[in-house]
């Protein structure tokens, strides 16, 4: 299985996630391909909603940073993983941001799916996605499970399913790998 981890941990964040995310990783190799990006160490700059990837450029966003090299990535994947500290209930804007840029991925046509109009597949395969959140000392389980929720309508524009949520607080990376490895 290819695994893409985007880490959103943050400058000034307590670490933990960060090492919470290499532990994981650490645990999902050999047996499969593991690629972690720390979007904290990346150039990736808001999406402007020019729509060039839907109409002008199909599938490419105009923006020219460190997306570039995560989309390919992205689309080798069996599983894309999203993992991040809880700020003000919510994931990081590092998180955020790359998430919104990963708009070229899908047409910008829409069909019903499950009742619902969503956006048209713009590849045969996407990877499903996958949650690591990190509480923070205010968050509860309503916060958690908005963030939940809009990450599963997300998996539902990207025609895949939102397989899992890991909380650090109570699964270890050795118990993400477990699952991983039985998905």
């Amino acid at each position: 299985m290819i695994i893409t981890i985007l880490d959103g941990s943050m400058q000034g964040s307590s670490g933990e996630m960060i090492a919470f995310v290499e532990k994981a990783e650490a645990r999902l190799q050999p047996k499969h391909t593991v690629r972690c990006f720390h979007l904290q160490n990346l150039n990736i700059r808001h999406c402007n909603g020019c729509w060039d990837c839907w109409w002008k450029t199909p599938g490419l966003c105009a923006i020219k940073d460190d997306m570039e090299s995560i989309y390919p990535v992205v689309m080798q994947s069996d599983l894309l993983v999203f993992a991040s500290p809880l700020m003000a209930g919510f994931t990081s804007s590092v998180l955020k941001r790359a998430s919104d840029r990963l708009i070229p991925l899908i047409h910008p046509y829409v069909i019903l799916n499950q009742g619902e109009c969503h956006h048209k597949k713009r590849y045969d395969k996407y990877p499903d996605f996958a949650l690591i959140l990190e509480r923070e000392p205010d968050t509860d389980d309503e916060d958690i499970a908005i963030v939940k929720d809009i990450y599963r309508r997300f998996a539902l524009n990207f025609h895949c399913s939102l397989k899992h949520t890991w909380l650090t607080h109570m699964h270890s990376p050795q118990d993400i790998a477990h699952d991983i490895h039985h998905f």
